[in-house]
């Protein structure tokens, strides 16, 4: 890394830090230590980018990878100073750990990525560079707005809420109805076993090309799963809270709003996490079966076709974001409304 001073000065900074945390080992107990040696092996990271980035094709040495397989040594070291910091003790604090912890490890492996890419001349047709991807997703975030709205605000939240409200329902209805149970839940695990593929042509052929075949591949997804995991949680009610409600000549209703169903709300919630996944994957596979000029799978299948990976790239990350996001706002909701559940109690 001779690629001017600056460069050399911030490649000499995580050497300090690792002596630090090595002979004074106090150093990473305390808060501003942990913040020190993060930042000094941060500004490795970026001497390292700015060399590899600087450096003619083919002139990187063996030297430079050395450093960075050092790099990575501390920076697993310190991604474990934070995780064994105590957050029960303070709440914001607490936040802040679990949320700095996986954007270390993140921030890590797109390193890394880059690194390799750009280090070992990667083509960007087998793998672009995060960089590359960047500057796609940048040049076309109006495309991207487009497809996220056509998949994801459209086919994915649309099936995705008929599918479990329907789900709920008709476990309601099982559970009412003994014969269904025997009748219904074979046929469904026949339905759910069936093949996106097969399924999202005949949609498309029902409901025309539009959002709404979309949706209906994503309803026989979430459908099920959620009927099975809202059955589970119908009959996991101890039988001690029955005989407390028949005891107060509660009919079947009473039993069911005000304790069967608070008692399946983590079942529920399971197959709400589930289906979160299932529904994004069910709108995009479907999107290759015949949709609108618009949609991550359509945006995906064509640009593969373009040979512009970048692009590709991008509307995964679009993808694993917005799913991502989707599945944390039921987890924060699951743990507003199921904090009772002994899987929440801090022992």
């Amino acid at each position: 890394m001779s690629f001017g001073v600056n460069t050399f000065l911030f490649a000499l900074m995580p050497l300090i830090g690792a002596a630090a945390a090595l002979f004074r080992k106090g150093v990473t107990v305390l808060m501003p230590g942990k913040i020190v040696i993060t930042l000094v092996v941060a500004s490795g990271c970026m001497a390292t980018l700015n060399s590899v980035h600087s450096a003619e094709s083919g002139t990187t040495s063996w030297g430079i990878w050395l450093y960075v397989v050092t790099l990575a040594g501390l920076m697993w070291e310190v991604m474990g100073f934070w995780s064994r910091v105590e957050t029960q003790l303070n709440k914001k604090t607490g936040i802040v750990i679990n949320l700095l912890v996986p954007l270390l490890f993140g921030g890590m492996l797109l390193y890394l990525w880059e690194m390799l890419t750009i280090g070992f001349e990667v083509p960007q047709v087998l793998l672009p560079a995060p960089s590359l991807i960047g500057v796609a997703f940048a040049n076309s975030l109006e495309m991207l707005w487009a497809d996220f709205q056509q998949t994801f605000l459209k086919a994915v939240l649309a099936g995705f809420f008929m599918g479990c409200v329907s789900g709920i329902v008709v476990a309601v209805l099982v559970d009412k109805v003994p014969f269904l149970q025997r009748g219904l839940l074979p046929l469904g695990n026949l339905a759910s076993a069936l093949p996106i593929v097969g399924v999202a042509p005949i949609m498309v052929m029902w409901f025309g090309f539009d959002w709404q075949s979309k949706a209906a591949v994503v309803v026989m997804m979430t459908f099920f799963p959620m009927l099975v995991n809202t059955l589970t949680g119908l009959k996991s009610t101890d039988r001690m809270e029955l005989d407390l409600m028949h005891s107060y000549a509660a009919d079947y209703w009473q039993m069911l709003l005000k304790v069967r169903l608070p008692n399946a709300l983590p079942f529920i919630f399971n197959a709400l996490k589930i289906n979160s996944t299932l529904a994004l994957i069910g709108a995009i596979v479907a999107e290759f079966f015949g949709t609108p000029i618009v949609g991550m799978g359509f945006r995906i299948s064509t640009e593969i076709g373009r040979m512009n990976v970048d692009v590709v790239w991008a509307s995964i990350a679009v993808a694993a974001l917005s799913g991502s996001l989707f599945y944390a706002l039921l987890a924060f909701l699951e743990r507003q409304f199921t904090g009772w559940h002994p899987s929440f109690r801090v022992s």
